[in-house]
């Protein structure tokens, strides 16, 4: 066999495909498992999505779009910034891409070169490091804590830059913390990025998910800035692998280039029903759900400190609680292999997120219902007592 490219030993696996794996093993035991590790709402898509696609598949064309999409997807996007955050954004800026992974890749390919270095905090999404590893850069993971509420700050910008870093990666509602940069935050980013020549890249992936609060875009603060977006989580249409960038504008074309190359289009059906997802009729549904995420989360708050898990920066939006273990727990991955055999809740161990403390933190991601969340915070407490 020939060698594999050096690359693929330093991209890791996800650490929680391999709960997943073992808690489907339980539960074809016939277990009963709590899945509170997997970043994907539980809620349907939206029946108004459903039935945009479904008369797509049945009337319009299922052939190639353009390699940045649909027009009257890109018109939709742009209408929904203007509607929603009083922002005008040109529809040439717009790029729909195959999921905001390949929004990712395509942002990366267009301004990080081999050797390059790529700023991002730690904890954060595993992707933007390996992702970063794929074009051969070096991914420099920045230790954030409550302090900045887990988010890069300028001044740490500033201090970790080197003459090839090429990129920053920031995430505003964060996974795997749930916390916001602040509004008065975004100016500070910008100009520190601006004042060592590299590109912010802004994760707004969960943007419609927040809790107390209205939903905030970079892009009402500069257009020298790539924004990556989805229609995942919000909208819930996961395995529907749709989502978009915002580039700066003179980028679209370069951006087309490496689109049409990598991915040809989007998928053609998913672009039909992605539209309906902006439309007036699916919003009170999509709020309706956001208005239960958030009550999730408080219960979980709530119910936490029963279990010993400690929550040091309050998540203001997505769908996940960081939580730190150190007072039941010193190997964060032990813990929740232990706790999936014996009580079948199953979260995420911090190893997936970074180097900065993963032993002592776990993801758990809100996306049961309250019944479930209640009856996981249950069996936490009854491992914690049988453990001692």
């Amino acid at each position: 066999m020939h060698p594999f490219a050096r690359r693929v030993s330093a991209i890791a696996p996800f650490e929680v495909m391999e709960v997943l794996g073992l808690a489907r093993e339980l539960e074809h035991g016939g277990a009963d498992v709590i899945h509170l590790e997997v970043g994907e709402p539980d809620f349907a898509t939206p029946e108004p999505v459903r039935e945009a696609a479904r008369r797509a598949v049945c009337d319009a064309p299922m052939t190639y779009t353009s390699g940045i999409g649909l027009i009257e997807l890109r018109e939709a996007i742009a209408r929904w910034y203007h509607d929603i955050f009083r922002v005008t954004v040109d529809v040439d800026r717009i790029v729909v891409t195959t999921g905001s992974s390949a929004a990712l890749l395509l942002a990366l390919g267009a301004c990080v070169n081999s050797g390059d270095r790529v700023l991002m905090g730690d904890p954060a999404y595993p992707c933007n490091r390996n992702f970063a590893r794929l074009f051969d850069a070096e991914p420099i993971l920045v230790p954030t804590d409550s302090g900045s509420a887990y988010q890069l700050t300028a001044d740490q910008i500033r201090v970790r830059a080197t003459p090839d870093t090429s990129a920053v990666i920031v995430a505003s509602p964060a996974n795997p913390t749930g916390t916001l940069v602040a509004d008065d935050a975004w100016d500070g980013l910008i100009a520190a990025c601006d004042s060592i020549g590299a590109t912010l890249i802004v994760d707004e992936i969960y943007q419609g998910l927040v809790y107390g609060r209205s939903p905030h875009t970079v892009l009402a603060h500069t257009d020298q800035v790539v924004v990556v977006n989805s229609f995942s989580k919000y909208f819930q249409m996961t395995g529907w692998r749709v989502g978009w960038l915002v580039v700066p504008p003179g980028w679209t074309r370069h951006i087309e280039t490496l689109a049409q190359n990598l991915f040809i289009c989007p998928p053609t059906p998913s672009q039909h029903a992605a539209v309906a997802a902006l439309s007036p009729e699916c919003a009170p549904i999509l709020d309706a759900r956001r208005r239960e995420f958030a009550n999730r989360r408080d219960v979980l708050l709530r119910e936490l400190p029963r279990t010993g898990l400690v929550v040091d920066a309050v998540p203001d939006g997505a769908f996940y609680v960081y939580a730190d273990t150190r007072a039941i727990a010193d190997d964060s991955f032990a813990m929740v292999r232990d706790l999936l055999s014996a009580q079948g809740v199953a979260l995420t161990p911090g190893r997936d997120f970074g180097d900065h403390a993963p032993d002592t933190h776990v993801r758990i991601a809100y996306t049961q219902p309250v019944p479930r969340l209640l009856e996981a915070i249950q069996r936490i407490v009854r491992w914690r007592s049988e453990t001692g």
